[in-house]
């Protein structure tokens, strides 16, 4: 039953483990000592990745000038509180147009502009943006590491749909790709994950687990080849991490809804309500509009903002609203020009949105200039400046994530710093109240 099991994660990409940070005898220990990890409950973070390169003129940066937008003029830019940005109600394929995401979230919603990739290929530049480090391949996203920090033992702690999903091995990376995959590794125990087919009644699970526990008991003072110690490690976090995984059955929807991002959604708020995940890493991709920029981001520029609004709306359904952490992002923004194919090529200046607890909203920092170029930003009052300030960079912006997360000074973080200087560091970002421009 336990190798089915294994086996089961295996095929769908499931990295279970024994916590990290405990050392084999004791995270054996820890795991005899009780029937199942205990509930994470919250918060959550889910990063939502616009792989390719999104267009921030079209969203949260508008121009509307001297041609770096083609769909709409300057005097057209609409506002929502401090919050500017693109009208594209007319012009969105499907979707959620950014007047209706402004109005229903723009009072929660933190924006920073004139964030600096310094690259502009895709490669290390995803890689910046999920980790805050540019010349290493060593060091995890801030999703890996929140995870490993805050609920290494969940079953799925750090969950990921793609992009840049490096761990640093400090946690394992869960791939669940579909609802149903999700069903069969929450009823492991069950055919095909039908929980009304049961491979074993209880009363054989119950002789099956006394006979592990004897086994184990029996073994515990021999000595063990590290293959061999891993291994059974191995297995007993199986053992413990199959009962609760089960607590996700309740919160499997029915229906597979359309959207990818949507779908992904359902897998991740599905554990999160469970109690078994920390953290998901969200990812569509096709941003890369070097032919035909509008007609694309106006496709997916919307389908992002869907997506957003669909975990939030879902979240609230959940009763986990509130633990919700989101940051939505790019590894790059478009040039300020048009290229031969109507489309738009790597810029290496973007934004990045946020919207949580512990995040005061309605808030813009930072900014760019009318030709789409960096304005440096005051660290300590966070406008943009014409002389002195700082670049912002994505280290600048992993180093405060850490910060709200309450994680700076974890064994982990410290682990793989990020080299911020003191006198740069982005202060009162998350519950400061300067306006950018």
């Amino acid at each position: 039953m336990r190798r089915d099991f294994l086996k089961c994660c295996t095929a769908v990409g499931l990295g279970l483990a024994a916590p990290t940070f405990c050392s084999s005898e004791r995270a054996r220990a820890s795991i005899e000592e009780r029937d199942e990890p205990p509930e994470y409950g919250g918060p959550y973070y889910v990063v939502f990745n616009a792989s390719g390169g999104w267009d921030t003129t079209y969203l949260m940066d508008p121009k509307g000038i001297d041609g770096i937008n083609r769909l709409y003029t300057s005097d057209e830019i609409q506002i929502a509180g401090e919050h500017r940005f693109a009208p594209n109600q007319e012009h969105a394929q499907g979707g959620m147009s950014n007047e209706a995401f402004f109005a229903a979230y723009g009072d929660e919603l933190l924006v920073l502009n004139g964030l600096d990739y310094s690259v502009n290929n895709h490669s290390p530049g995803a890689r910046y943006m999920a980790t805050g480090k540019l010349d290493s391949l060593a060091y995890p996203t801030f999703a890996a590491l929140v995870a490993a920090c805050q609920g290494a033992s969940c079953p799925l702690a750090f969950l990921t749909f793609g992009n840049y999903s490096a761990t640093g091995n400090l946690v394992a990376m869960s791939r669940v790709p579909y609802l149903p995959s999700l069903q069969r590794i929450a009823n492991a125990d069950s055919i095909e994950g039908n929980a009304r087919s049961p491979y074993h009644e209880d009363f054989a699970l119950e002789r099956i687990e006394e006979a592990l526990a004897e086994r184990r008991s029996s073994r515990s003072d021999q000595p063990l080849l590290p293959r061999q110690e891993r291994a059974e490690n191995m297995l007993y976090a199986a053992q413990v991490n199959s009962k609760a995984l089960k607590r996700i059955t309740p919160f499997i929807p029915n229906e597979i809804p359309r959207q990818r991002l949507a779908q992904q959604a359902e897998i991740a708020l599905a554990s999160f309500k469970a109690g078994v995940c920390v953290s998901a890493n969200l990812s569509i991709g096709q941003f890369d509009s070097h032919a035909n920029n509008d007609a694309d981001q106006m496709k997916l520029i919307p389908e992002l903002l869907e997506g957003i609004d669909y975990v939030l709306r879902r979240a609230e359904e959940l009763g986990i609203r509130e633990q919700l952490i989101i940051v939505a992002q790019s590894e790059m923004g478009r040039t300020p020009n048009y290229n031969s194919g109507q489309g738009k090529d790597h810029w290496s200046i973007g934004s990045i949105m946020f919207l949580g607890p512990g995040i005061a909203g309605n808030r813009v920092v930072g900014g760019t200039d009318d030709g789409q170029f960096a304005r440096p930003m005051d660290p300590t009052t966070l406008t943009a400046v014409d002389e002195g300030g700082i670049r912002v960079r994505p280290e600048h912006i992993h180093q405060s994530l850490r910060e709200l997360a309450g994680i700076g000074e974890h064994e982990a973080a410290k682990r793989f710093p990020l080299a911020v200087p003191e006198q740069e560091r982005l202060v009162g970002l998350w519950q400061g109240s300067s306006t950018g421009t």
